[in-house]
């Protein structure tokens, strides 16, 4: 198929693209390559993918309409999937209008123009943080979500309701897919994992928040790729007298869909850092500290409506997946001559 990729250049974007190219999926990347991170890692990414004669790229922001409107109507494809945005919670206490226009505005940008095109299925990156102060766990699809701690969480529901809306007017197939902390090779310098390697390796403090009292579901980048690539295929129908059972997402009035990506395991952050120092052979020198302003203290998935309609569940035990980070930290840094 003919596959778009907004946020090519970024972690999921990147690994997601990988995937579907060594697939024989023909891809057209696009990504703002912005200094929010590295940007020396998005061209080492980008650089790879540009490997694989199916890749098509174009620098843009999602703001540019006119661009992105080009870009996407010249490519023709069947799917677009929308990686792209402005990740980060404590960022977005920092700069919240960033995350305003590229999340929300750039959004309905994509959204828009997949609807002019006529793409067979939307699919939306959204995010766990969603669920904020929800205090039912394992989080489902189904859950009320009106408790955001963050911009960052609050932007992500706003797509997810433009999307609904959208969706519902002009039918437009639309999958917005909850990921669940993700980590691993080639991952984001502004998470946890990144960070604490990093400053292991140089004898310098982590910062442990809220003390180390706090739980994540830490999500293989595999299982993120594997799970929206199964996805792809599985497009929301709006259907009759359809009845869904709990574990079902879809919408009553429109062709829109939630769905959850996650390990389904509560990992403990302490337990996380002490899998790092097991794998580097150094003890950390812990940092404590409270609670960050837009944190969650846990987040947990229930994935039972991904493998219903899958038949996919993500499994990488998290201990596996620090050791393959780390592995390709050592390896890319150390080509790239520093820590």
């Amino acid at each position: 198929m003919k596959i778009f990729i907004t946020g090519s250049a970024g972690f999921i974007g990147f690994s997601l693209s990988k995937y579907l190219l060594d697939n024989n999926h023909t891809v057209h990347g696009y990504d703002g390559l912005t200094n929010y991170y590295d940007i020396n890692l998005k061209k080492s990414r980008n650089k790879i993918l540009k490997r694989h004669n199916k890749f098509y790229f174009i620098k843009g922001m999602l703001e540019n309409k006119n661009l992105l409107k080009k870009a996407i109507s010249s490519f023709k494809p069947q799917i677009i999937i929308h990686l792209a945005a402005q990740a980060g919670v404590r960022y977005s206490i920092e700069k919240p209008r960033t995350y305003l226009s590229s999340n929300i505005l750039g959004t309905y940008n994509v959204i828009e123009i997949a609807h002019k095109v006529k793409v067979k299925h939307l699919l939306l990156a959204s995010s766990s943080s969603i669920y904020g102060a929800n205090k039912k766990a394992p989080y489902t699809e189904n859950d009320n979500v009106r408790t955001q701690l963050s911009i960052y969480a609050a932007t992500k529901l706003a797509t997810e309701s433009l999307a609904h809306a959208y969706s519902n007017i002009w039918s437009l197939p639309i999958t917005a897919i909850r990921f669940f902390t993700v980590y691993g090779p080639w991952g984001r310098p502004d998470m946890a994992l990144f960070k604490f390697t990093k400053s292991i390796l140089k004898k310098e403090k982590i910062d442990v928040y809220n003390n180390g009292n706090l739980y994540r579901d830490f999500t293989y980048i595999d299982d993120i790729v594997k799970g929206v690539s199964s996805l792809i295929n599985k497009i929301p129908k709006n259907k009759k007298n359809y009845k869904m059972d709990n574990t079902d997402s879809l919408s009553s009035v429109a062709p829109f869909r939630v769905v959850n990506i996650g390990n389904s395991k509560k990992i403990k952050l302490l337990d996380f850092i002490d899998a790092l120092e097991d794998v580097l052979k150094i003890k950390a020198i812990r940092n404590y500290m409270p609670m960050q302003k837009g944190d969650v203290f846990m987040t947990l998935a229930n994935t039972k409506l991904l493998k219903k309609l899958t038949g996919y569940t993500p499994k990488t035990n998290f201990k596996e997946g620090v050791k393959n980070f780390v592995k390709w930290y050592l390896e890319y840094y150390k080509n790239n001559k520093k820590y």
